[in-house]
This record gives C-alpha cells, sequence and structure tokens, in this order.
C-alpha cells in the first residue's frame, strides 16, 4: 500500500471516529435528559372505616391512606396533586358508596370542574362503585383536587374503595399559556370544618 492510500486510510478512520464520538455525545445528552425527566406516580384511597357525606355543601376530598408517592407531588394533608412538569398524565378516581344514596366524586383541575364520576339514583342493598379517568394536558404547578358534591358521599375503608391516582405519562417542551383550562363550572365555595 503506497503512503497516499495509508494517508487516506488514516483519514477516513479518524473521520469515521469523530463521526461516532460525536453520536455517542449526543446519545449520552439524550440519556441525560431522559434520567432527568422526574418519576412521577400517586394512588391514595379515603382510608377509615364509613363513608363521607355533605349536606347542602361541596367538601373537599383527602385521601390519606397514600400507597404510593413517588416524586412527591401528592399531598397527603390538602388532597392535592401538583403537577412537577409539563406533560401529559393518566389521572384516575373511583367512588364507592351504599346503593341506597347518591354517590359523586368530581376532579377539579385549579379550581374548575374537569370529570365526574357519580350513581345517582338509589338501587337498593349493597354497594356501587363509579369510575373516571382521562389522560390531562398539566402545566407545572397545576393542581388537581378531589370534591364530594352537596347531598352526596362516598364510602372506603382498608380495603381502598374510593381512591384517586395518577402518573406522568410523558413530559411536554415548554411553551407559553395563558393556563386555558376549557373547564365546565368554577369550585363551589365550601364552609369551613
Amino acid at each position: 500500500m503506497d503512503t497516499v492510500a495509508k494517508v487516506k486510510e488514516r483519514s477516513d478512520l479518524t473521520a469515521s471516529v469523530l463521526a461516532m464520538k460525536e453520536r455517542m455525545e449526543s446519545m449520552e445528552k439524550e440519556l441525560q435528559a431522559l434520567k432527568d425527566i422526574p418519576k412521577v406516580a400517586f394512588a391514595a384511597s379515603l382510608g377509615g372505616d364509613g363513608p363521607q357525606k355533605t349536606g347542602n355543601f361541596n367538601k373537599k376530598l383527602v385521601y390519606k391512606k397514600v400507597l404510593t408517592n413517588v416524586g412527591g407531588a401528592y399531598n397527603v394533608e390538602t388532597g392535592e396533586f401538583t403537577a412537577p412538569i409539563r406533560g401529559v398524565y393518566y389521572i384516575r378516581f373511583t367512588a364507592n358508596g351504599p346503593s341506597d344514596f347518591t354517590l359523586s366524586s368530581m376532579l377539579y383541575k385549579n379550581g374548575g370542574q374537569v370529570l365526574l364520576a357519580a350513581h345517582e339514583s338509589p338501587s337498593g342493598e349493597g354497594s356501587d362503585t363509579a369510575s373516571n379517568g382521562a389522560a390531562l394536558l398539566l402545566e407545572e404547578g397545576d393542581s388537581l383536587q378531589m370534591v364530594l358534591w352537596a347531598n352526596t358521599q362516598v364510602w372506603d375503608n382498608d380495603n381502598h374503595h374510593s381512591t384517586f391516582s395518577g402518573f406522568l405519562l410523558f413530559p411536554m417542551p415548554e411553551q407559553k399559556s395563558n393556563r386555558s383550562t376549557s373547564l365546565l363550572f368554577p369550585m363551589p365555595e365550601q364552609p369551613e370544618t
């Protein structure tokens, strides 16, 4: 092999090594970005032993029995989930109650109504369960809260029949927004308890 061919081969090898180094650095950055995405998942139940009822007022539900709270975004004192980053989250909730009484559970986002689970007409003995869930685009700092509507009830015990849970499906790039909520009704005031 002549000198010119050796120089060209060495030059080609050097170019290949530099290209592989650039790809490797790019993949390392992508991997680090994936590692930096917060892990977010929570599940909690009302716990306790028996019903929670309301009179002529709505009541915020606080799910005291935390089953998991990866990332710490669920606040067991207030019952609120606060999105730590902008992303799409899957949120789900269930409400259980005696069949002879109306039950409800309403998800609010930043004080506005989003989803309802309800059993509206008494159906006899036993218990009924209602549930709902959706993938929601949440902005960093958006707050989710469950509410028991006026003149309804939910029931739970250590078997976790009435629950509130969710997890981050994937992050979304930052975007300028006016935090439009596209919600139906604002959360009504409730009396201090």
